[in-house]
Protein backbone atom coordinates (compact mmCIF):
# COMPACT_ATOMS: atom_id res chain seq x y z
CA UNK A 1 0.00 0.00 0.00
CA UNK A 2 2.91 2.32 0.82
CA UNK A 3 4.46 1.76 -2.58
CA UNK A 4 1.12 2.31 -4.27
CA UNK A 5 0.63 5.56 -2.40
CA UNK A 6 4.17 6.59 -3.23
CA UNK A 7 3.65 5.84 -6.89
CA UNK A 8 0.42 7.82 -6.86
CA UNK A 9 2.19 10.77 -5.29
CA UNK A 10 4.98 10.69 -7.84
CA UNK A 11 2.51 10.55 -10.69
CA UNK A 12 0.48 13.46 -9.28
CA UNK A 13 3.67 15.45 -9.04
CA UNK A 14 4.80 14.71 -12.60
CA UNK A 15 1.45 15.11 -14.31
CA UNK A 16 1.17 18.78 -13.35
CA UNK A 17 3.53 19.80 -16.14
CA UNK A 18 1.93 17.55 -18.75
CA UNK A 19 0.07 19.67 -21.27
CA UNK A 20 -3.25 18.18 -22.30
CA UNK A 21 -3.24 20.42 -25.37
CA UNK A 22 0.11 19.06 -26.56
CA UNK A 23 -1.01 15.47 -26.09
CA UNK A 24 -4.29 16.20 -27.86
CA UNK A 25 -2.43 17.80 -30.77
CA UNK A 26 -0.07 14.86 -31.05
CA UNK A 27 -2.95 12.38 -30.82
CA UNK A 28 -4.93 14.11 -33.54
CA UNK A 29 -1.96 14.44 -35.91
CA UNK A 30 -0.75 10.89 -35.28
CA UNK A 31 -4.23 9.43 -35.66
CA UNK A 32 -4.81 11.26 -38.94
CA UNK A 33 -1.41 10.23 -40.29
CA UNK A 34 -1.82 6.58 -39.34
CA UNK A 35 -5.36 6.48 -40.72
CA UNK A 36 -4.18 7.92 -44.04
CA UNK A 37 -1.39 5.32 -44.22
CA UNK A 38 -3.69 2.42 -43.43
CA UNK A 39 -6.45 3.65 -45.76
CA UNK A 40 -3.97 4.06 -48.60
CA UNK A 41 -2.55 0.59 -47.98
CA UNK A 42 -5.98 -1.03 -47.72
CA UNK A 43 -7.15 0.66 -50.92
CA UNK A 44 -3.99 -0.49 -52.71
CA UNK A 45 -4.51 -4.08 -51.56
CA UNK A 46 -8.18 -4.07 -52.59
CA UNK A 47 -7.51 -2.46 -55.98
CA UNK A 48 -4.89 -5.09 -56.80
CA UNK A 49 -6.86 -8.11 -55.59
CA UNK A 50 -9.23 -10.13 -57.75
CA UNK A 51 -12.56 -10.76 -56.11
CA UNK A 52 -14.11 -14.21 -56.14
CA UNK A 53 -16.84 -12.97 -58.46
CA UNK A 54 -14.44 -11.30 -60.92
CA UNK A 55 -15.54 -13.55 -63.78
CA UNK A 56 -19.07 -12.16 -63.53
CA UNK A 57 -17.87 -8.71 -64.51
CA UNK A 58 -14.68 -9.19 -66.53
CA UNK A 59 -14.31 -11.26 -69.66
CA UNK A 60 -11.05 -13.13 -69.71
CA UNK A 61 -8.12 -11.19 -71.12
CA UNK A 62 -5.91 -12.77 -73.74
CA UNK A 63 -2.70 -11.71 -75.44
CA UNK A 64 -1.12 -13.16 -78.58
CA UNK A 65 2.65 -12.66 -78.58
CA UNK A 66 5.40 -13.38 -81.06
CA UNK A 67 9.06 -12.57 -81.59
CA UNK A 68 10.30 -9.73 -83.75
CA UNK A 69 11.60 -10.54 -87.20
CA UNK A 70 14.73 -8.60 -88.16
CA UNK A 71 15.62 -8.15 -91.79
CA UNK A 72 15.19 -11.14 -94.09
CA UNK A 73 15.47 -14.61 -92.64
CA UNK A 74 14.66 -18.10 -93.82
CA UNK A 75 14.95 -19.76 -90.42
CA UNK A 76 11.62 -19.79 -88.55
CA UNK A 77 11.45 -17.42 -85.57
CA UNK A 78 10.02 -19.58 -82.78
CA UNK A 79 9.80 -19.88 -79.00
CA UNK A 80 12.02 -22.42 -77.26
CA UNK A 81 10.76 -24.59 -74.41
CA UNK A 82 12.86 -22.56 -71.94
CA UNK A 83 11.29 -19.31 -73.12
CA UNK A 84 7.78 -20.74 -72.91
CA UNK A 85 8.44 -22.04 -69.40
CA UNK A 86 9.73 -18.64 -68.32
CA UNK A 87 6.59 -16.95 -69.67
CA UNK A 88 4.35 -19.46 -67.89
CA UNK A 89 6.06 -18.61 -64.60
CA UNK A 90 5.25 -14.90 -64.85
CA UNK A 91 2.58 -13.64 -62.41
CA UNK A 92 0.54 -12.05 -65.20
CA UNK A 93 0.32 -15.29 -67.23
CA UNK A 94 -2.54 -17.52 -66.07
CA UNK A 95 -2.62 -19.99 -68.94
CA UNK A 96 -0.45 -20.34 -72.03
CA UNK A 97 -1.44 -21.93 -75.32
CA UNK A 98 0.71 -22.62 -78.37
CA UNK A 99 -0.12 -21.87 -81.96
CA UNK A 100 0.49 -24.86 -84.23
CA UNK A 101 1.13 -23.82 -87.83
CA UNK A 102 0.55 -25.96 -90.89
CA UNK A 103 3.81 -27.43 -92.24
CA UNK A 104 2.32 -28.25 -95.62
CA UNK A 105 0.93 -26.33 -98.59
CA UNK A 106 -2.72 -25.28 -98.41
CA UNK A 107 -4.70 -23.99 -101.39
CA UNK A 108 -8.33 -22.98 -100.97
CA UNK A 109 -10.92 -22.16 -103.62
CA UNK A 110 -14.55 -21.09 -103.71
CA UNK A 111 -17.10 -20.23 -106.38
CA UNK A 112 -19.01 -16.93 -105.97
CA UNK A 113 -21.33 -15.33 -108.52
CA UNK A 114 -20.21 -17.73 -111.21
CA UNK A 115 -16.57 -16.82 -110.64
CA UNK A 116 -14.00 -19.11 -109.09
CA UNK A 117 -11.64 -17.62 -106.56
CA UNK A 118 -8.60 -19.41 -105.20
CA UNK A 119 -5.52 -18.59 -103.12
CA UNK A 120 -2.84 -20.17 -101.00
CA UNK A 121 -3.77 -20.14 -97.32
CA UNK A 122 -2.13 -20.48 -93.95
CA UNK A 123 -3.75 -22.56 -91.23
CA UNK A 124 -3.16 -22.50 -87.50
CA UNK A 125 -4.62 -24.20 -84.47
CA UNK A 126 -4.67 -23.56 -80.74
CA UNK A 127 -6.12 -25.49 -77.79
CA UNK A 128 -9.92 -25.24 -77.76
CA UNK A 129 -10.02 -23.49 -74.36
CA UNK A 130 -8.49 -20.33 -75.87
CA UNK A 131 -11.22 -19.75 -78.47
CA UNK A 132 -13.82 -17.07 -77.85
CA UNK A 133 -16.32 -19.24 -79.76
CA UNK A 134 -16.69 -22.97 -80.18
CA UNK A 135 -19.17 -24.13 -82.85
CA UNK A 136 -20.87 -27.50 -82.61
CA UNK A 137 -19.09 -28.65 -85.75
CA UNK A 138 -15.67 -28.01 -84.21
CA UNK A 139 -14.10 -31.43 -84.71
CA UNK A 140 -12.31 -33.38 -87.42
CA UNK A 141 -12.70 -36.98 -88.54
CA UNK A 142 -10.24 -38.22 -91.20
CA UNK A 143 -12.87 -40.62 -92.53
CA UNK A 144 -15.35 -37.77 -93.00
CA UNK A 145 -12.82 -35.41 -94.58
CA UNK A 146 -14.63 -32.21 -93.56
CA UNK A 147 -12.53 -29.34 -92.17
CA UNK A 148 -14.30 -26.71 -90.02
CA UNK A 149 -12.69 -23.28 -90.17
CA UNK A 150 -12.87 -20.21 -87.93
CA UNK A 151 -11.67 -16.88 -89.31
CA UNK A 152 -11.27 -13.43 -87.86
CA UNK A 153 -14.40 -11.32 -88.17
CA UNK A 154 -12.38 -8.53 -89.76
CA UNK A 155 -11.62 -10.75 -92.75
CA UNK A 156 -15.32 -10.75 -93.69
CA UNK A 157 -15.45 -6.98 -93.22
CA UNK A 158 -12.45 -6.52 -95.51
CA UNK A 159 -14.05 -8.75 -98.14
CA UNK A 160 -17.44 -7.01 -98.04
CA UNK A 161 -16.21 -3.42 -98.01
CA UNK A 162 -12.76 -3.59 -99.54
CA UNK A 163 -12.78 -6.41 -102.10
CA UNK A 164 -16.26 -7.51 -103.14
CA UNK A 165 -17.64 -4.25 -104.58
CA UNK A 166 -14.65 -3.33 -106.82
CA UNK A 167 -14.53 -6.90 -108.17
CA UNK A 168 -18.25 -7.06 -108.86
CA UNK A 169 -18.79 -9.80 -106.25
CA UNK A 170 -21.73 -10.03 -103.85
CA UNK A 171 -21.44 -8.90 -100.25
CA UNK A 172 -22.15 -11.70 -97.80
CA UNK A 173 -23.50 -11.97 -94.27
CA UNK A 174 -22.02 -14.31 -91.69
CA UNK A 175 -24.88 -16.77 -92.17
CA UNK A 176 -24.48 -16.88 -95.95
CA UNK A 177 -20.71 -17.22 -96.02
CA UNK A 178 -20.95 -20.04 -93.53
CA UNK A 179 -23.10 -22.02 -95.98
CA UNK A 180 -20.68 -21.65 -98.91
CA UNK A 181 -18.59 -24.80 -99.42
CA UNK A 182 -14.84 -24.42 -99.70
CA UNK A 183 -12.49 -26.75 -101.49
CA UNK A 184 -9.11 -27.23 -99.83
CA UNK A 185 -6.09 -28.88 -101.43
CA UNK A 186 -3.34 -30.13 -99.13
CA UNK A 187 0.10 -30.97 -100.50
CA UNK A 188 3.17 -32.35 -98.77
CA UNK A 189 6.76 -32.53 -99.99
CA UNK A 190 6.92 -35.11 -102.78
CA UNK A 191 3.34 -36.23 -102.14
CA UNK A 192 0.25 -36.26 -104.27
CA UNK A 193 -2.30 -33.56 -103.31
CA UNK A 194 -5.39 -34.52 -101.39
CA UNK A 195 -8.70 -32.63 -101.52
CA UNK A 196 -11.03 -31.87 -98.63
CA UNK A 197 -14.30 -30.05 -98.17
CA UNK A 198 -14.31 -27.17 -95.70
CA UNK A 199 -16.63 -24.44 -94.45
CA UNK A 200 -16.43 -21.37 -92.25
CA UNK A 201 -18.27 -22.32 -89.08
CA UNK A 202 -17.53 -19.28 -86.93
CA UNK A 203 -16.01 -15.81 -86.64
CA UNK A 204 -13.56 -14.83 -83.93
CA UNK A 205 -12.85 -11.36 -82.60
CA UNK A 206 -9.87 -12.59 -80.58
CA UNK A 207 -7.75 -14.49 -83.09
CA UNK A 208 -6.25 -12.91 -86.18
CA UNK A 209 -5.77 -16.15 -88.10
CA UNK A 210 -7.45 -18.92 -90.07
CA UNK A 211 -8.03 -21.52 -87.39
CA UNK A 212 -8.73 -25.22 -87.66
CA UNK A 213 -9.25 -27.84 -84.94
CA UNK A 214 -6.14 -29.03 -83.14
CA UNK A 215 -7.06 -32.61 -84.01
CA UNK A 216 -6.94 -31.81 -87.73
CA UNK A 217 -3.64 -29.95 -87.47
CA UNK A 218 -1.94 -32.80 -85.60
CA UNK A 219 -3.24 -35.33 -88.13
CA UNK A 220 -2.35 -33.23 -91.18
CA UNK A 221 1.17 -32.30 -90.02
CA UNK A 222 1.92 -35.94 -89.34
CA UNK A 223 0.51 -37.00 -92.70
CA UNK A 224 1.91 -34.31 -95.01
CA UNK A 225 5.12 -33.29 -93.26
CA UNK A 226 7.56 -36.15 -93.00
CA UNK A 227 10.87 -34.57 -94.00
CA UNK A 228 11.88 -32.78 -90.81
CA UNK A 229 11.35 -32.18 -87.13
CA UNK A 230 8.25 -30.58 -85.75
CA UNK A 231 8.57 -26.80 -85.54
CA UNK A 232 8.39 -24.99 -82.23
CA UNK A 233 5.49 -22.51 -81.93
CA UNK A 234 6.05 -19.09 -83.45
CA UNK A 235 3.16 -17.51 -81.55
CA UNK A 236 1.66 -17.95 -78.09
CA UNK A 237 -1.75 -17.07 -76.75
CA UNK A 238 -1.85 -16.21 -73.05
CA UNK A 239 -4.70 -15.71 -70.64
CA UNK A 240 -3.48 -12.68 -68.72
CA UNK A 241 -4.23 -10.78 -65.55
CA UNK A 242 -5.49 -7.37 -66.69
CA UNK A 243 -4.45 -5.78 -63.40
CA UNK A 244 -0.82 -6.62 -64.18
CA UNK A 245 -0.81 -5.43 -67.77
CA UNK A 246 1.97 -2.95 -67.04
CA UNK A 247 4.22 -5.76 -65.77
CA UNK A 248 3.40 -7.84 -68.85
CA UNK A 249 4.21 -5.00 -71.24
CA UNK A 250 7.49 -4.37 -69.43
CA UNK A 251 8.41 -8.05 -69.70
CA UNK A 252 7.58 -8.19 -73.41
CA UNK A 253 9.64 -5.07 -74.13
CA UNK A 254 12.56 -6.40 -72.11
CA UNK A 255 12.62 -9.68 -74.05
CA UNK A 256 11.90 -8.18 -77.45
CA UNK A 257 8.49 -9.82 -77.85
CA UNK A 258 5.60 -8.28 -79.77
CA UNK A 259 1.95 -8.33 -78.81
CA UNK A 260 -0.87 -8.28 -81.34
CA UNK A 261 -3.13 -5.23 -81.19
CA UNK A 262 -2.86 -1.83 -79.57
CA UNK A 263 -1.44 -1.95 -76.04
CA UNK A 264 -1.25 1.79 -75.45
CA UNK A 265 -4.15 1.90 -72.98
CA UNK A 266 -3.46 -1.34 -71.16
CA UNK A 267 -2.49 -1.20 -67.53
CA UNK A 268 -3.71 2.40 -67.08
CA UNK A 269 -6.32 1.43 -64.50
CA UNK A 270 -3.88 -0.53 -62.36
CA UNK A 271 -1.27 2.23 -62.73
CA UNK A 272 -3.79 4.90 -61.74
CA UNK A 273 -4.95 2.97 -58.67
CA UNK A 274 -1.35 2.30 -57.70
CA UNK A 275 -0.39 5.98 -58.04
CA UNK A 276 -3.42 7.12 -56.03
CA UNK A 277 -2.66 4.63 -53.26
CA UNK A 278 1.01 5.59 -53.28
CA UNK A 279 0.29 9.32 -53.01
CA UNK A 280 -2.19 8.76 -50.18
CA UNK A 281 0.24 6.52 -48.30
CA UNK A 282 3.14 8.95 -48.69
CA UNK A 283 1.00 11.78 -47.34
CA UNK A 284 0.11 9.61 -44.36
CA UNK A 285 3.77 8.80 -43.69
CA UNK A 286 4.63 12.52 -43.77
CA UNK A 287 1.81 13.32 -41.35
CA UNK A 288 2.91 10.51 -39.02
CA UNK A 289 6.51 11.77 -39.11
CA UNK A 290 5.35 15.28 -38.21
CA UNK A 291 3.21 13.87 -35.40
CA UNK A 292 6.18 11.95 -33.99
CA UNK A 293 8.26 15.11 -34.19
CA UNK A 294 5.55 16.96 -32.26
CA UNK A 295 5.55 14.30 -29.57
CA UNK A 296 9.35 14.26 -29.24
CA UNK A 297 9.39 18.05 -29.01
CA UNK A 298 6.66 17.89 -26.38
CA UNK A 299 8.67 15.34 -24.40
CA UNK A 300 11.77 17.54 -24.48
CA UNK A 301 9.77 20.56 -23.33
CA UNK A 302 7.98 18.55 -20.66
CA UNK A 303 11.20 17.14 -19.20
CA UNK A 304 12.83 20.55 -19.33
CA UNK A 305 9.92 22.14 -17.48
CA UNK A 306 9.96 19.32 -14.91
CA UNK A 307 13.73 19.40 -14.43
CA UNK A 308 13.59 20.64 -10.81
CA UNK A 309 10.96 18.06 -9.83
CA UNK A 310 12.93 15.29 -11.51
CA UNK A 311 16.09 16.28 -9.65
CA UNK A 312 14.12 16.29 -6.41
CA UNK A 313 12.76 12.79 -7.07
CA UNK A 314 16.20 11.50 -7.97
CA UNK A 315 17.60 12.90 -4.71
CA UNK A 316 14.87 10.96 -2.93
CA UNK A 317 16.20 7.75 -4.47
CA UNK A 318 14.10 7.36 -7.60
CA UNK A 319 16.30 6.19 -10.47
CA UNK A 320 15.95 7.61 -14.01
CA UNK A 321 14.60 4.26 -15.16
CA UNK A 322 11.80 4.28 -12.61
CA UNK A 323 10.82 7.87 -13.38
CA UNK A 324 10.94 7.16 -17.12
CA UNK A 325 8.30 4.47 -16.70
CA UNK A 326 5.70 7.05 -15.67
CA UNK A 327 6.11 9.03 -18.87
CA UNK A 328 6.48 5.92 -21.00
CA UNK A 329 3.24 4.53 -19.61
CA UNK A 330 1.41 7.63 -20.84
CA UNK A 331 2.98 7.35 -24.28
CA UNK A 332 2.20 3.63 -24.64
CA UNK A 333 -1.44 4.07 -23.60
CA UNK A 334 -1.81 7.04 -25.92
CA UNK A 335 -0.24 5.28 -28.92
CA UNK A 336 -2.26 2.11 -28.30
CA UNK A 337 -5.54 4.06 -28.27
CA UNK A 338 -4.50 5.90 -31.45
CA UNK A 339 -3.65 2.62 -33.18
CA UNK A 340 -6.99 1.04 -32.29
CA UNK A 341 -8.85 4.13 -33.49
CA UNK A 342 -6.86 4.13 -36.76
CA UNK A 343 -7.60 0.45 -37.45
CA UNK A 344 -11.31 0.81 -36.74
CA UNK A 345 -11.55 3.98 -38.84
CA UNK A 346 -9.76 2.27 -41.75
CA UNK A 347 -12.13 -0.69 -41.68
CA UNK A 348 -15.11 1.68 -41.60
CA UNK A 349 -13.68 3.77 -44.45
CA UNK A 350 -13.22 0.60 -46.48
CA UNK A 351 -16.98 0.35 -46.82
CA UNK A 352 -16.85 3.41 -49.08
CA UNK A 353 -15.01 1.60 -51.88
CA UNK A 354 -15.43 -2.11 -51.23
CA UNK A 355 -18.80 -2.36 -52.99
CA UNK A 356 -17.89 -0.27 -56.07
CA UNK A 357 -14.66 -2.23 -56.49
CA UNK A 358 -16.54 -5.48 -56.03
CA UNK A 359 -18.86 -4.51 -58.87
CA UNK A 360 -15.91 -4.44 -61.29
CA UNK A 361 -14.44 -7.68 -59.99
CA UNK A 362 -11.70 -6.50 -57.62
CA UNK A 363 -11.42 -5.95 -53.88
CA UNK A 364 -12.01 -8.27 -50.93
CA UNK A 365 -8.30 -8.36 -50.00
CA UNK A 366 -7.11 -9.69 -46.65
CA UNK A 367 -7.04 -7.17 -43.80
CA UNK A 368 -4.13 -8.95 -42.09
CA UNK A 369 -1.51 -6.57 -43.59
CA UNK A 370 -3.35 -3.64 -41.99
CA UNK A 371 -3.01 -5.16 -38.52
CA UNK A 372 0.63 -6.07 -39.18
CA UNK A 373 1.52 -2.54 -40.30
CA UNK A 374 -0.40 -0.92 -37.42
CA UNK A 375 1.19 -3.15 -34.76
CA UNK A 376 4.63 -2.69 -36.30
CA UNK A 377 4.14 1.06 -36.22
CA UNK A 378 2.97 0.86 -32.59
CA UNK A 379 6.04 -1.11 -31.52
CA UNK A 380 8.38 1.16 -33.48
CA UNK A 381 6.97 4.44 -32.18
CA UNK A 382 6.94 3.16 -28.59
CA UNK A 383 10.55 1.99 -28.93
CA UNK A 384 11.60 5.41 -30.25
CA UNK A 385 9.77 7.23 -27.47
CA UNK A 386 11.19 4.90 -24.82
CA UNK A 387 14.73 5.49 -26.00
CA UNK A 388 14.29 9.28 -26.18
CA UNK A 389 12.76 9.48 -22.69
CA UNK A 390 15.36 7.13 -21.22
CA UNK A 391 18.31 9.03 -22.69
CA UNK A 392 16.90 12.40 -21.74
CA UNK A 393 16.28 11.25 -18.17
CA UNK A 394 19.83 9.93 -17.80
CA UNK A 395 21.20 13.21 -19.14
CA UNK A 396 19.29 15.06 -16.43
CA UNK A 397 20.64 12.58 -13.87
CA UNK A 398 24.26 13.17 -14.90
CA UNK A 399 23.84 16.98 -15.11
CA UNK A 400 21.99 17.48 -11.84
Amino acid sequence: MKQTASQTGVWQLLRRNISAGQLLGYSAANAVGLIVVLVGLMFYLDSGNEAKNREQFFSKDYAVISKKVDGIGFNPVTFSEEEITDIECQPWAKKTGRFTASQFTVYGSVTLGGRSLGTYLFLESIPDEFFDIKPKEWNFDPDDGFIPVIINKDYLTLYNFGFAVPQGLPQLSEEIIGSIPLSVRLTGEGMRPEYFEAAIVGFSTRLNTIAVPQSFMDWANERFYTEGEKLEPSRLIIETDALQADKMNSYLAQHGYEKAGDTADEGKISKFLGVVSGVVTINGVVICALAVFILLLSIFLLLQQSRDKLNYLMLLGYSPTIISKYYLRVVIILNSVITVIAICTTLLARNIWIRPLGEIGIGDASIAPIFIVALTYLLLINAINARVIHRRMHRIWHNR
